[in-house]
């Protein structure tokens, strides 16, 4: 069996995690129950599903968690848009370049499970 800590996707999700706790810390404090909660769980569902998705026994539940961990990347990504439009991030943040580089990776990933999906492997 695969062991997901082996996996770059998983290990750029988990920087992907650290950023987002260490560049949240400084939202305002009204935001501590609000949008900070909300990223820090959508960046934990990430390396999370992805790590799931390779316990799992086939393929095609591989695919169905590397789904959900690219659905919580695109919350991640749509809440670190409201941070940036609100002022609470800036423009030049390394979590905007981490987010599309663990974007890029997982839909390798999925592309090439999804593929032998359809194989029938």
């Amino acid at each position: 069996m695969q062991n997901h800590k082996s996996l770059e996707v998983w290990q750029q999700a988990m920087q992907l995690v650290k950023l987002t706790y260490l560049v949240s810390a400084s939202f305002p404090k009204v935001e501590q129950f609000g949008l900070t909660s909300q990223m820090r769980r959508a960046a934990v569902s990430v390396p999370s599903n992805i790590a799931e998705g390779v316990a799992r026994g086939t393929t095609k539940e591989y695919v169905h968690f590397l789904n959900i961990a690219r659905g919580s990347l695109s919350e991640l990504d749509t809440q670190f848009e409201i941070a940036r439009m609100l002022e609470f991030v800036e423009d030049s943040s390394p979590v905007f370049q981490q987010i599309e580089n663990v974007a890029r990776l997982l839909t390798g990933l999925h592309r090439a499970m999804s593929m032998k999906v359809r194989d029938g492997r």
